[in-house]
């Protein structure tokens, strides 16, 4: 377990405010960012989960801002699973500079959901398998 996965981008200029500083709304989508390539790692994707009629909705999320990055920064986004996933699906991310300076600490939950009936359901078994072999 503790599987983890590292993914780097630079900062468009859109992504910043007035200040030329990220606005702090974009760093959920750059977790959301960070799972994805997690998943794709492991040999998955959101699209194929959706076409097999599960999706991912993030029930928490918490972040901690430490430093600000700048547009043309080089980010690089550690998604971490925290334990085996049932239900839920927990990960802790860094967010880090080209200078490895930590700007960002945060935290989602995600809920594994039947779209035909919005119930929860368990981790796709090959999830489970894929996670056990690494």
């Amino acid at each position: 377990m503790g599987h983890q996965n590292k993914f780097s981008f630079r900062v468009r200029y859109g992504e910043t405010d007035q200040m030329g500083v990220v606005y702090h709304g974009n760093y959920a989508q750059y977790l959301e960012m960070g799972r994805v390539e997690w998943l794709r790692s492991l040999g998955f994707s959101y699209k194929q989960m959706e076409k097999d009629g599960i999706m991912l909705p993030v029930i928490s999320l918490q972040m901690h801002f430490r430093k600000s990055a700048t547009y043309d920064d080089l980010l690089t986004v550690v998604t971490k699973l925290t334990k085996t996933p049932v239900v839920k699906i927990e990960f802790d991310y860094e967010i880090r500079n080209e200078k490895d300076e930590l700007l960002v600490t945060a935290n989602t939950v995600l809920a594994f959901m039947d779209m035909r009936t919005s119930k929860p359901v368990k981790c796709p078994p090959a999830i489970l398998e894929k996670l056990n072999s690494v």
